[in-house]
């Protein structure tokens, strides 16, 4: 197929370490941890010297990194259906947030789409969602129809970061303590339970998602004193960027703390060596960047703006994306690889071995091989998606390549856009309309058309 070529690139990954130490596991673990608006930006591993997150950055140490994953769609319901089925928003009928009026009229992921943790439940797994779903609140859509053997959480987009309400046993319960420690609690009881079965485990923190706090004074404490460094926007409120910003390390550091407690027991119950450990977010997140605050529904917050301000950035779609795979990842290792989160279903089930559905149709690639250090090829392009009908209107695509991104949007109520990354990685400067680069742009728009056309999105469908 011309697509598929067209998006593949020679990539050469480190050499594997599948052949050294310790005799392979029959069935790996996974365990899935996913953050909710963490972009790549706050974690150490990525660079940043004023977050405080050591168990994230140990993992980096222990495993690979991605300096370039992102996200199918930058707000959380429609990536997070991409992330479990392998399928685009559109394909899904999920294209925005969903909110507590859709989740009521009835609004979810169908029962026709086929989750990974369908998958490995079927192949012998042990399985549980632990955390965030917003997926559907109706029964006919809760996690235990989707592959989830054990469910401890939440149904909607969010619940309090301290004593939160939360569904135990199939029953709504009102808990004592702060949201990240009930979780892994949970998670932690969750394992020693299934620990002579394989086990693939999914661990959704609703943090660092607003409001940040409160949190317990050992997450917050560290950034007290800290004079956080923010974007430089004109009109942005200086010390209000600030304490938000204060407040979202001390959000991440309740995660990271949690982390390195579930780490620590899969270490004490002999686990970690057989146990994968995926860790990512659902999109990337803006304080300040762009004038804008929080994802791809963002708000604006710089004086002399007001609103909603769709948009595509990298900073909204980028997300952490961290592997741990004992014996097999070479600790240390960053891969370039352009990176989507619906490649998950198909390299989940590739790291597994578990065979997908001969009959399901999904849009992601595997990218095991070039965690093991095969030799292979690799796209040069990752394409998204978002639909945006709560708070305002869009319809934006975008083509993230290796040099240029192009943004288009199709109500033309914003401006489409062409960024030049090598020589302005943070987009501030939009060239859609310059005829030097008129070229260039026709030619990511033939592609983007071709692929909108290859997932039978509805915007050049009905055109």
């Amino acid at each position: 197929m011309r697509l598929a070529l067209l998006l593949l690139v020679p990539f050469f990954a480190c050499p594997s370490l599948a052949d050294g130490g310790a005799a392979k596991p029959k069935k790996w673990n996974i365990i899935c941890v996913v953050t909710d608006d963490q972009a790549a930006w706050s974690i150490g591993a990525y660079g940043n010297k004023e977050s405080r997150t050591p168990a994230m950055d140990r993992l980096a140490r222990d495993g690979v990194l991605f300096t370039r994953a992102f996200t199918a769609t930058p707000v959380c319901s429609p990536s997070r259906a991409s992330y479990l089925t392998g399928r685009y928003g559109t394909q899904v009928n999920i294209t925005d947030w969903i909110s507590p009026k859709e989740a009521k009229a009835g609004v979810g992921l169908p029962s026709d789409t086929i989750t990974w943790m369908e998958v490995l439940r079927r192949a012998g797994w042990r399985t549980g969602l632990i955390g965030k779903w917003h997926l559907g609140a109706l029964p006919q859509f809760h996690p235990t129809k989707q592959g989830f053997q054990h469910f401890f959480g939440f149904l909607g987009g969010g619940t309090t970061p301290m004593n939160p309400t939360l569904e135990v046993n199939g029953k709504e319960t009102k808990l004592k303590g702060t949201l990240p420690d009930l979780l892994t609690d949970d998670a932690i009881a969750f394992i020693k339970k299934n620990k002579d079965s394989p086990f693939a485990l999914s661990l959704h923190f609703r943090a660092p998602h607003l409001p940040y706090i409160p949190v317990p004074e050992a997450d917050a404490a560290p950034f007290k004193d800290l004079d956080p460094t923010i974007p430089a926007f004109p009109g942005l409120d200086v010390n209000k960027v600030k304490t938000w910003t204060r407040d979202y390390y001390g959000s991440i550091h309740s995660v990271d703390r949690n982390l390195g407690r579930l780490l620590a027991f899969l270490e004490e119950a002999g686990l970690a060596d057989s146990t994968i450990i995926l860790f990512t977010s659902d999109h990337g997140y803006m304080i300040g960047h762009h004038g804008l605050n929080t994802k791809g529904n963002a708000s604006w917050i710089a004086a002399g703006h007001t609103g909603r301000r769709p948009n595509m950035f990298d900073v909204s779609l980028q997300v952490p994306l961290i592997i741990r795979w004992p014996r097999v990842v070479r600790p240390g290792t960053k891969l370039d690889a352009m990176v989507s989160n619906i490649d998950t279903f198909a390299t989940v089930l590739g790291m597994l071995d578990a065979p997908p559905p001969k009959d399901y149709r999904q849009h992601g690639q595997d990218f095991t091989p070039l965690l093991r250090g095969d030799k292979a090829t690799w796209r040069d392009a990752v394409f998204a998606q978002y639909d945006m009908h709560n708070g305002d209107k869009a319809h934006m695509r975008s083509l993230r390549g290796e040099r240029w991104h192009l943004v288009r949007q199709h109500l033309g109520n914003q401006p489409d856009e062409l960024f030049d990354l090598r020589n302005d990685p943070e987009e501030m400067k939009n060239l859609y309309n310059d005829p030097r680069h008129r070229q260039t742009r026709d030619e990511l728009q033939r592609r983007l058309d071709e692929w909108m056309r290859s997932v039978d999105d509805p915007l050049i469908r009905n055109k």
